[in-house]
């Protein structure tokens, strides 16, 4: 059986294993590795021209990120992947890959904090023009590219707000100028999204969050086509950003299990959700998968499923001190940044301080990560939640 035909239980099972190189060991061992002896001079003299299939220096990769990234790209249907120390770390190789200075790049209004840091600092102190754009924009983004336009930058669901993007008429817009498209697909994973598939030239993954699984490894992963990859292997090699041997080892482990808890938090996830709805202090439920959400129409047609992570909007009259005590007294729901972990999080962003294109005007929001626990339990530590919000509300 052609692996590009085995469905994505499988390949989360077996892509990337090689037993016959390690003795028979099932996982990839950790390799850790800076200098690589050559035999001959010849044989290190031909390394440069190998640099991207074989092992030839720890910083450019060992066989256990290669490993991982070979199982990431057959699972996202890329010809190659690219893994760096973060999350963060991809979205910038990324970025970097493609834009110059003198360059324009387009990013949604509702982007990941740290990526539009990123453009608004580093990307404009080097000479790099920006614009945001309303994430529930299609076809009509094309009134915002230029001639310097070389990038749109695309997140779906977006942070915080989970506004789902129509995708494919962005990248027919994109087509059409010659842009690159690049695709935040964190949320979706490679199991519910697969952004190649409608044209995307890179797809990122925050390995952090789903695909290691445990809160415990630095891990970002760019999903590449065969006339991407070059590009953003060559930026991820200027920039250092490679993979650390045991977070790569970290992410292969969690990789094997993450069908099994991607569903597991999804079922949980909605079954909070709908709870959700019920209640009188929540004004609305920003969960892609439920027909409320912004883009609900797009998400329906393009993924496959939902994750563990949504937010809810509560009521314009809860003041920020009755917020605070619902999280200050939580059990299971931990406050932190993050998520894709086993453990539920809590945390109470305020979105319309990261918004130039649009604006956003409602109550408090909570940002829930659905863990792995068990759902009645976690309904129940919410419940006790809204008890301590309506006293303070009082």
């Amino acid at each position: 059986m052609k692996s590009n035909s085995r469905k994505p239980d499988t390949l989360i099972t077996h892509a990337g294993l090689k037993p016959e190189a390690n003795f028979g060991v099932v996982n990839p061992p950790v390799y850790h590795a800076s200098t690589i002896l050559h035999p001959n001079v010849a044989h290190f003299e031909a390394a440069e021209t190998r640099r991207f299939d074989d092992v030839v220096y720890g910083r450019i990769g060992t066989p256990t990120q290669f490993a991982l990234e070979e199982a990431m790209a057959a699972l996202e249907g890329g010809a190659r992947a690219v893994a760096t120390c973060s999350g963060a770390a991809a979205c910038y190789t990324a970025l970097l890959a493609y834009l110059h200075a003198g360059d324009h790049v387009l990013v949604p209004d509702s982007v990941y904090g740290p990526v539009r840091n990123f453009t608004t600092g580093f990307l404009a102190r080097f000479g790099v023009a920006f614009d945001f754009y309303d994430p529930l924009l299609g076809a009509e983004v094309a009134s915002l590219v230029g001639p310097e336009t070389k990038v749109i930058y695309l997140e779906s669901p977006g942070s915080l707000t989970f506004e789902v993007q129509d995708v494919p008429a962005i990248v027919a817009v994109a087509k059409n100028h010659g842009i690159a498209t690049m695709l935040d697909n964190t949320w979706g994973s490679p199991l519910f999204l697969r952004p190649l598939s409608l044209g995307v030239d890179v797809s990122i993954v925050a390995g952090t969050k789903y695909i290691v699984g445990h809160s415990d490894a630095m891990m970002g992963i760019c999903i590449c086509t065969k006339e991407s990859f070059p590009k953003v292997k060559h930026s991820a090699l200027q920039l250092g950003y490679h993979a650390a041997p045991d977070d790569s080892y970290l992410a292969l482990r969690g990789l094997r299990t993450v069908g099994v808890r991607l569903r597991a938090h999804q079922d949980a996830a909605l079954k909070v959700a709908r709870w959700l709805k019920t209640r009188a202090e929540v004004e609305r439920v920003l969960h892609p998968a439920l027909p409320d959400c912004p883009g609900h129409e797009f998400w329906k047609r393009d993924f496959t499923g939902s994750s563990g992570l949504f937010s809810v909007v509560l009521r314009r009259d809860v003041p920020k001190a009755a917020v605070d005590a619902m999280l200050d007294g939580m059990e299971l729901f931990g406050i932190g940044a993050s998520w894709g972990g086993f453990e539920s999080l809590i945390t109470a962003p305020r979105p319309a301080r990261l918004r130039t294109a649009t604006k956003w005007d409602a109550g408090p929001i909570l940002r829930l990560h659905i863990g792995l626990e068990d759902v009645d339990d976690l309904i129940a530590d919410l419940d006790a939640g809204f008890a301590r919000l309506s006293g303070k509300s009082a």
